[in-house]
């Protein structure tokens, strides 16, 4: 018997990388005013979301679901897949702004600071909660809403979204705390 592909409607999608990019933002905004006392807007967009966590949450989305009750298996592929994304993004700001968003370089096991041990494990048992827990979660709540609020949800998001995205991409936010050399 053939297994049954999992396809949803692109709102779906719109809506979790949202979801996952604003849990991305509060993470670091709670990491840094834990480790910094103070409220530091992480990100080189101005709203309450990070990117990086929506693209990397979606990518966990495509490439794990079908292993979701393999939880050590999604937590290495977690660990792998989110660690190369955030490789890739430092590399690709750098070259585009000349600016460095994060470096570990003081951290153990480092990858030319953009990427260290620490971190990777924080993303594998973050893809983990993902995959195993909050995307079951995030599933029933979406059924929950009607299309036409689902709808029109998303086109709010993507209009914010994208004049954030204008602008920042001529006024990058390079405040307080959020970038070495900026």
């Amino acid at each position: 018997m053939m297994k049954k592909k999992l396809v949803h409607e692109f709102d779906y999608y719109v809506l979790l990388f949202f979801a996952m990019a604003f849990i991305g933002w509060i993470w670091e905004v709670l990491l840094y005013l834990f480790t910094e006392h103070a409220f530091i807007n992480r990100g080189v967009y101005r709203g309450p979301y990070l990117p990086i966590y929506g693209a990397g949450g979606l990518l966990l989305c495509f490439l794990l679901r079908g292993f979701r009750k393999k939880p050590m298996r999604v937590f290495f592929l977690s660990m792998l897949i989110c660690s190369a994304l955030e490789y890739f993004t430092s590399w690709f700001l750098e070259r585009l702004w000349g600016i460095r968003w994060w470096d570990y370089g003081g951290h153990a096991f480092n990858l030319n600071g953009r990427i260290c041990l620490a971190g990777a494990v924080v993303f594998g048992l973050g893809g983990t909660g993902l995959v195993c827990v909050l995307l079951p979660l995030y599933e029933k709540l979406y059924g929950k809403i009607s299309k036409k609020w689902r709808f029109a949800l998303c086109l709010l998001l993507l209009a914010v979204f994208i004049a954030d995205a204008t602008y920042c991409a001529v006024r990058p936010n390079t405040g307080r705390g959020i970038s070495q050399g900026g």
